[in-house]
């Protein structure tokens, strides 16, 4: 009997659908990386979300590992590349959260136009600075999204009703224009966006080397809405700190 080792919770669906097709599971909540080590080399399918790092060390143990699984989106944790080299077959599961990071990322975007965290700290402190915590509106305004894949098409499409323009660049996509976001090149991203949301990480090599922060031309606000691997944040911070009206919100850092 081929043998499933759960390091995470996930929904019952899961469990339920893997005991049918016969698989027997092991759950192990809480093992630590050198608990791993010994374990790893009796599973053929790995289940995890991003509590331990899956990498080369740990791959080189599983020596019977066929299939990963990523409960969630972010593959970050885990060395895709070289599981893949060793035949190892990595799924993740995007669009099961997509409806909730579009909510979060419209409710962080909202809550720093609007200052609320600022406003709501002065105050517990007795002060009420009620000028200094004028907000900003989202209508009128462009928001550029790089990444149109379920992250970005939720967030267009909650933006939607709020008479703003959205604009999307996505480099492995075409024609991809719908009803929430315009299809747009890169430049015109950098060029155009007052709003500026992407997915990709601060270490991605592409965008350093583009400098992408210091390309951004108009825009009064930079929204970081999917940051996994932000090892990587110092010209980021530059690039705002060269703004007089540049603020950033980031909702996942890698550590």
């Amino acid at each position: 009997m081929k043998k499933v080792l759960v390091l995470d919770k996930g929904h019952s669906i899961l469990s339920e659908k893997l005991l049918d097709a016969g698989f027997e599971l092991d759950y192990y909540l809480s093992v630590s990386r050198e608990q791993l080590f010994e374990i790893i080399s009796q599973y053929s399918v790995l289940i995890v979300r991003s509590k331990l790092l899956v990498d080369k060390e740990l791959i080189d143990r599983a020596v019977n590992l066929k299939v990963i699984g990523r409960i969630g989106a972010g593959m970050d944790a885990i060395d895709t590349d070289y599981a893949e080299k060793k035949g190892i077959v990595c799924l993740n599961s995007p669009e099961g959260n997509r409806d909730a990071v579009g909510e979060h990322c419209l409710g962080l975007l909202l809550a720093l136009f609007n200052k609320i965290c600022i406003a709501d700290s002065q105050v517990r402190k007795g002060l009420w600075l009620r000028e200094d915590n004028r907000g900003l509106e989202i209508k009128g305004k462009i928001v550029g999204i790089i990444g149109y894949g379920n992250m970005g098409q939720s967030f267009a499409k909650r933006l939607s009703g709020f008479d703003c323009k959205v604009i999307a660049y996505d480099k492995y996509k075409t024609n991809y224009s719908d009803a929430f976001a315009q299809e747009v090149s890169l430049e015109e991203i950098f060029s155009q966006s007052d709003i500026f949301s992407h997915t990709f990480d601060f270490g991605n090599k592409v965008y350093v080397q583009q400098r992408l922060y210091f390309k951004l031309q108009k825009a009064v606000l930079s929204f970081k809405y999917l940051t996994r691997k932000g090892r990587k944040y110092e010209r980021f911070n530059r690039s705002l700190e060269s703004r007089k009206n540049s603020w950033s919100w980031i909702r996942c850092f890698g550590v």
